[in-house]
């Protein structure tokens, strides 16, 4: 198992950003070779960078279980978003950094191998790139993700207001934009056969709770497919790691014993 750090410029965002891959044994899974193997895009959240996942959880031993890659991208504090001066950090995620793994490990899976989560931020960030392409992706994980950005303008006095303003523009004007998890998740109810499978999960000890509940009734009530986990957890890595175990075990069944 190898997990390799590569520092790289994407046209999309001109600065040089971290990539961590984790690439499996090439004989955990025999005659499969890595640009066959399933891929996860694996996201992170507000103050972390693509580091944190195998830093902090066991997603390392996990993807090698699987014989699974897995890329993790660092975006800053963009909650994946192209951004007014220019930084496209979502085009990164979603363009650049695929073709960018194909050129550079050949990786080209279709999209019954193409998996993508992410915890907080990166909860956002997958649900953005699942019901906006689902047809790139098999399945997608948020946990304890922020599928609401009411919680950017709940507390006036934040000193973190100007940061958002600046990635999104007047926050009062976030609902019903191109920014709002609902507005997606409208679009892709008009055809949810089509949707990657859909995994939410959030502790009830979490500040995003309730925002998830909300994400989940309007799932319900726009008759959008996914499952939804709630137990008690808190805003941490205890309950990412947990979460990313039970995500793959889901999607992919118990891993091979080897």
């Amino acid at each position: 198992m190898a997990l390799i750090r590569l520092d790289h410029t994407p046209e999309t965002v001109k600065v040089c950003l971290p990539l961590y891959v984790i690439l499996p044994d090439p004989g955990r899974i025999e005659g499969v070779p890595v640009r066959d193997r399933k891929l996860l895009y694996l996201l992170h959240g507000l103050s972390d960078d693509g580091s944190a996942w195998p830093r902090y959880s066991s997603i390392e031993t996990v993807a090698n279980e699987y014989g699974l890659v897995v890329a993790m991208p660092s975006v800053g504090r963009s909650f994946y978003t192209d951004q007014p001066n220019g930084q496209r950090y979502f085009t990164y995620l979603i363009e650049e950094l695929p073709a960018y793994l194909q050129d550079v490990f050949g990786l080209a899976p279709q999209r019954e191998d193409t998996l993508i989560a992410g915890l907080s931020m990166g909860g956002y960030g997958a649900l953005k790139a699942a019901l906006n392409y689902p047809e790139r992706f098999h399945a997608a994980a948020s946990f304890s993700g922020a599928v609401s950005l009411e919680i950017l303008r709940a507390i006036p006095d934040d000193p973190r207001q100007a940061e958002f303003t600046y990635i999104f523009g007047d926050l009062n004007k976030l609902e019903g934009s191109r920014h709002d998890p609902l507005v997606w998740l409208q679009e892709a109810a008009k055809d949810p056969a089509s949707l990657p499978y859909l995994y939410i999960a959030c502790g009830r000890q979490d500040d995003l709770y309730p925002v998830n509940q909300m994400f989940h009734a309007a799932c319900q009530q726009l008759g959008v497919p996914h499952d939804y986990i709630e137990e008690d957890g808190k805003h941490d890595w205890h309950f990412w790691d947990r979460h990313i175990k039970r995500f793959l075990k889901r999607v992919l069944g118990e891993p091979a014993q080897n």
